[in-house]
């Protein structure tokens, strides 16, 4: 293209040479013409109409907890607890059994073992180990300990957890078939909480929150028992001396 306008104003030039070059306001309108015809055949033939009508109409919803990322799409605010906080995407994977699912039972699950776990880290600390158990506080020490005195409770609770995860991967598996089960339902509810929906989803969210709290919290008792070998109660306390 560049050569065939190059050619055609060198043609143009020469049979014209003398009236072009005494008139200026001719010869720049003249290279405008041609500069905007070049300009115009490296354009594209038809317009990108679905580009332009998507940035058009696309508005981006910002996610409540992140604001600058924009809102998950599988995370519409229906679970407890979701306030659209998912900056590795997890909530989009759908490959080997693992979906969205899938992912609230984990967490549901492990929000309950970590309550235990700070509620046992805090007995231990405030009143000790439980009879015919090796003495102590801090938590990362007395686990050693046990696991080097009495190896076989902790081969038991092992196998106590293999035996509860298939019970609940059944659970899992069928209840993902029809949805007629929630994540992290077992069915356990002796003070009839789920009688009222009201304070049913209280109760969702109050356990969802505390277990994600304890999550972090069992994760710096454990780092903390490991560098400093103190009780978590004593490592707290020695901030303020």
């Amino acid at each position: 293209f560049f050569l065939k306008y190059c050619e055609q104003f060198s043609t143009f030039y020469k049979s014209t040479e003398k009236s072009f070059l005494n008139h200026p306001t001719m010869c720049k309108s003249i290279i405008a013409s041609l500069v905007v015809g070049l300009t115009a055949a490296f354009m594209p033939t038809s317009p990108l109409s679905g580009t332009v009508s998507n940035i058009g109409t696309m508005s981006m919803v910002s996610s409540k907890s992140l604001p600058f990322l924009p809102k998950p799409a599988l995370l519409d605010g229906t679970l407890p607890g979701d306030v659209g906080f998912d900056p590795l995407g997890l909530s989009n994977v759908d490959d080997l059994g693992i979906d969205l699912y899938w992912m609230r039972e984990a967490e549901v699950k492990h929000g309950r073992l970590a309550m235990l776990a700070a509620a046992h880290v805090f007995f231990c600390d405030q009143i000790g180990s439980l009879p015919g158990f090796p003495s102590g506080k801090g938590q990362m020490d007395l686990f050693w300990n046990v696991l080097a005195e009495r190896p076989n409770i902790i081969g038991a609770g092992v196998v106590f957890v293999i035996v509860v995860e298939f019970i609940t991967g059944i659970a899992i598996t069928e209840g993902r078939k029809d949805g007629s089960r929630e994540a992290g339902d077992f069915n356990l509810d002796p003070f009839n909480v789920r009688a009222n929906p009201a304070q049913k989803a209280k109760a969702q969210l109050q356990e969802i929150k505390n277990g994600r709290l304890a999550m972090l919290a069992v994760m710096g008792m454990i780092a903390q028992g490991l560098t400093t070998h103190t009780a978590a109660l004593d490592n707290i306390s020695a901030l303020w001396s």
